[in-house]
């Protein structure tokens, strides 16, 4: 079906049944993306004396118990939940709506032999500068380089993931972006000795903050572990943050890219 939405003061037409999903699937029985070593994502099914939850067994119906951490098995979308101690739930936090969003493709670097790779900021700064600026309600981030390894990448210190130096996070403050999309496990150093740096800026939190203090949660989401094919092209888009209804600080998410044509 086609539709047209307002973006700014233009308007735009896209497809409703064409979109590129730019999440990672969570295969149960195959491999899986894994941060921190933690233990695979998994299905079983149900049992519970004569009640048995796989047809091949004998159950009438299969139905599972599904056991998995959403930030380290797969794509996900969290709030300023996850850092604090107040209960601030994605379910809630997050607008269900199209979002005007960009998409940049970025090569991360060493800054030296011995140090981790990072997104440069100043690469990061060119990008940002040619982006529109009805389309800066989402940034969508495409490390480079880019393959489908990404799908069941095993990230820890023997595959030490690029992130956001603190810099490279104001850029995108400064922008006004309230919703960032990347294929990283996080924004954030992997062993950072817990401090987060770049969450707590992105939230509006002081460094080592675990308290909103009586402020208003901020309604800005980060998405980690995305992936975006090659074949999908840098520039405009419709966002669309399709999660779980989980009442938790984050949720398995399926974001969807709408192409659009200008009216």
């Amino acid at each position: 079906m086609k539709c047209k939405t307002r973006v700014g003061d233009r308007w735009f037409e896209y497809e409703s049944t064409r979109f590129q999903d730019v999440s990672i699937p969570l295969d149960f029985k195959g491999p899986q993306v894994n941060f921190f070593n933690v233990d695979h994502a998994s299905a079983s099914p149900y049992k519970s004396g004569e009640v048995i939850g796989n047809t091949a067994e004998g159950g009438s119906c299969n139905f599972d118990t599904i056991t998995f951490i959403p930030h380290c098995c797969g794509t996900h979308t969290e709030c300023v939940g996850h850092i604090v101690n107040d209960d601030v739930y994605i379910n809630s936090i997050l607008p269900d709506t199209l979002i005007p969003a960009s998409l940049v493709s970025i090569e991360t670097i060493k800054k030296n032999r011995c140090s981790d790779k990072i997104i440069p900021k100043d690469e990061l700064e060119s990008k940002l500068l040619s982006i529109d600026n009805d389309f800066k309600s989402a940034l969508v981030i495409r490390t480079l380089p880019n393959s489908e390894t990404k799908l069941s990448a095993r990230y820890d210190v023997d595959n030490l993931p690029a992130y956001l130096e603190k810099d490279a996070m104001a850029l995108i403050i400064e922008h006004g972006f309230d919703h960032l999309l990347v294929d990283l496990p996080s924004i954030d150093r992997a062993y950072d000795e817990g401090r987060l740096e770049c969450h707590r800026l992105f939230w509006g939190l002081p460094q080592g903050a675990h308290d909103l203090d009586g402020i208003e949660p901020s309604h800005r989401t980060i998405t980690e572990l995305s992936f975006v094919p090659n074949d999908i092209k840098d520039g405009n888009y419709l966002l669309q943050l399709q999660i779980t209804n989980f009442i938790r600080d984050a949720a398995p998410s399926r974001p969807l890219l709408f192409s659009i044509v200008e009216q």
